[in-house]
């Protein structure tokens, strides 16, 4: 009697049962009546809203979605059942698929592979399109030369602020939250004078245009105006510090240095009385600034209000209100009677004092977050910046729309223009900070590793035009305050 082989008596097997559920499939639609009928007598039944021809409309498409869904159903069942059938003819034969069966390996297999083409396809895409971007960056920075000249290292706390005089002699000045601001050679980096008069934080800094005097601001609700009398010491040999081109170094290290207790300056005099003291903010004074003539001042509060004050009274002549949230910053027009005041309601106001009888203001809303800084240029110019990470130039003859606008990667602190190179430099949230024209090109990002830079937030920059070793300097809260030698050739200027 012949005997079948056990490819012959599985394709059999799998013959009836496909014929089997074939007439399954025959009498379920064969009843399909019969329980449409009982699903309508039981919906007469039920109490609901719906209109009889609408409730049987539904249960005609439920019905089909059923039946639909029970097709699917069963054919998953059949297939499940062919792929076990040539598992066990394939067993049967001696090929076995070690973990996984047939199916399953063939899938595996062909997942792997379009995935990996995939991968391989979007890092060569993704890697030509960076290169692209970097090429461009490099383009625009490979000729700018930033070297780091001088750390000016000696407070206890983050510093605010800082400014450089603009009589001689030169000296910096740095405002910090150990309650006290600090006058610097630039060249020796050696402190010269501490005034110690405020009772809180120093958010502030800011020299008489003529005259040997300094204007801080606190967060005890005053600003003081206080003399000093500095004497240069003579400079040391400056270490031979490499030119490093200021293109985007990567950081050996993003970790935060452990923070260094440094001692004050033992031997540096101290000031502890102002010469004359502003009260009338109900807030913290964030900011101070000397009008032109260095006559009047004009501060900035967390009681939402300017003022604007007289020297040599000390009396308030205005106070500017209008913002409906604290302001962050106050700075003045260099040859004009311009104040413009930056607040936390995302807008920035310009007050023009030119005529004594009339006070104009107008408000400027271009960015859409605190206005952490605005400031003038020497020409028809204001440059602000905001913690929507963006840096906006506008015109004051025009200043419905920017005239350029520059988009970075954090938010942008107190930022400060250029007199005769005409160039922004944004101190970062994140550490960095970057030089851009007026245009919005940006022109070099300053060198910053775990050798050299900031090692928190860079809270102020501010530029040097007179002929020192140093040009810029930035101040963050790592408690140090960083002198810059920045070399942009005079054709990357131009353009």
């Amino acid at each position: 009697m012949p005997v079948e082989s056990g490819s012959s008596a599985a394709a059999r097997q799998a013959k009836q049962k496909r014929k089997s559920h074939s007439l399954s499939i025959r009498r379920t639609n064969s009843t399909e009546q019969e329980r449409s009928g009982l699903q309508r007598d039981m919906l007469e039944g039920q109490d609901s809203k719906l209109p009889l021809s609408l409730r049987s409309n539904l249960l005609d498409l439920f019905s089909q979605i059923e039946r639909e869904f029970e097709n699917l159903y069963i054919e998953n069942l059949e297939l499940r059942r062919e792929i076990e059938t040539l598992n066990d003819r394939l067993a049967a034969e001696g090929q076995t698929f070690e973990g996984a069966d047939l199916a399953k390996g063939a899938l595996k297999t062909k997942a792997s592979h379009s995935t990996s083409q995939l991968s391989q396809k979007l890092k060569t895409t993704y890697k030509a399109s960076t290169s692209k971007i970097v090429s461009s960056f490099k383009a625009t920075t490979s000729r700018a030369v930033c070297q780091l000249v001088k750390e000016y290292v000696g407070h206890r706390d983050g510093i605010w602020d800082l400014s450089v005089t603009r009589t001689q002699p030169v000296v910096l000045g740095t405002a910090s939250a150990d309650h006290s601001a600090m006058l610097w050679s630039i060249e020796t980096g050696k402190c010269l004078l501490k005034y110690m008069g405020h009772q809180g934080s120093v958010n502030s800094i800011k020299f008489h245009p003529t005259e040997q005097m300094a204007l801080t601001a606190s967060g005890d609700q005053t600003a003081h105006i206080w003399r000093y009398m500095v004497q240069l010491p003579t400079p040391q040999p400056v270490a031979d510090i490499s030119q490093t081109p200021c293109e985007d170094d990567v950081d050996f290290s993003d970790k935060d240095e452990a923070d260094v207790e440094v001692e004050g300056p033992n031997d540096c005099p101290s000031v502890r009385v102002a010469t004359t003291t502003l009260r009338s903010h109900q807030g913290v004074v964030i900011a101070a600034d000397w009008l032109v003539g260095g006559k009047q001042v004009v501060t900035a509060s967390w009681d939402r209000a300017a003022n604007l004050y007289d020297v040599e009274t000390s009396e308030l002549v205005h106070s500017l209100t209008g913002h409906d949230q604290e302001l962050t910053h106050c700075c003045t027009h260099p040859t004009q009677r311009l104040v413009v005041t930056s607040s936390r309601d995302t807008t920035f106001r310009l007050w023009d004092f030119r005529d004594p009888s009339i006070h104009s203001v107008n408000v400027f809303q271009g960015h859409t977050d605190t206005v952490t800084s605005a400031v003038f240029t020497v020409g028809d110019n204001v440059v602000s910046g905001s913690d929507d990470r963006t840096v906006k130039v506008w015109d004051l003859k025009n200043m419905r729309s920017p005239i350029a606008t520059i988009r970075t990667d954090s938010a942008v602190n107190r930022i400060s223009v250029s007199v005769n190179q005409k160039i922004i430099a944004l101190p970062h949230d994140n550490r960095q900070v970057r030089l851009f024209d007026m245009s919005g090109v940006r022109l070099a990002r300053l060198p910053r590793s775990n050798r050299q830079g900031h090692r928190r937030m860079v809270c102020c920059s501010a530029w040097c035009e007179d002929n020192t070793s140093c040009n810029l300097f930035t101040c963050g809260f790592d408690r140090q305050a960083i002198g810059w030698n920045i070399n942009i050739p005079a054709l990357l200027q131009e353009k």
